[in-house]
């Protein structure tokens, strides 16, 4: 937590945590649990109540799209822990953060890609036609390669 000695000066006013989740659309408890994952930081007032930059916002932004797009809090938490404090994050610092999530990003549209094109014969005819279903696994034979799918996720 950014302490009230050593959070940076501005001139434009800090946020509650009501006006954060008023303008990023996320609750209150929410960005509490952000806080407490490290993704977020605050500072206390002299009333003790929370307070964030208004730079917390972009923050909230980039987690709640990340997530939607299957980003792991953790690998979000990572990420952001790049970006500088002190000052407001940079677009190059934001490009810096993000192009590390491209690679697993077009992986993953690989997979969600081959999961869509494997499924689309299989579950519209029901599974009527085993001997071309993509997915058949007969006597269990890929038990050998270990546990999980193994051909929707080779992983």
């Amino acid at each position: 937590m950014i302490t009230n000695a050593n959070r940076p000066r501005t001139m434009v006013p800090d946020l509650s945590v009501g006006e954060v989740a008023t303008r990023s659309g996320v609750p209150v408890s929410t960005i509490h649990f952000y806080e407490s994952k490290g993704l977020i930081q605050s500072w206390r007032s002299a009333g003790n109540q929370r307070r964030y930059p208004r730079g917390v916002l972009r923050r909230i932004a980039v987690i709640k799209v990340a997530q939607r797009t299957g980003v792991p809090l953790t690998v979000i938490g990572e990420a952001l822990a790049t970006l500088p404090e002190g000052r407001p994050p940079t677009a190059q610092d934001w490009n810096r953060m993000s192009a590390a999530w491209k690679d697993e990003l077009d992986a993953r549209i690989a997979r969600l890609t081959k999961l869509r094109d494997q499924l689309d014969g299989c579950i519209g005819c029901g599974c009527l036609s085993l001997e071309a279903c993509p997915l058949r696994n007969p006597r269990d034979e890929l038990a050998r390669e270990g546990a999980g799918p193994r051909l929707l996720d080779p992983a």
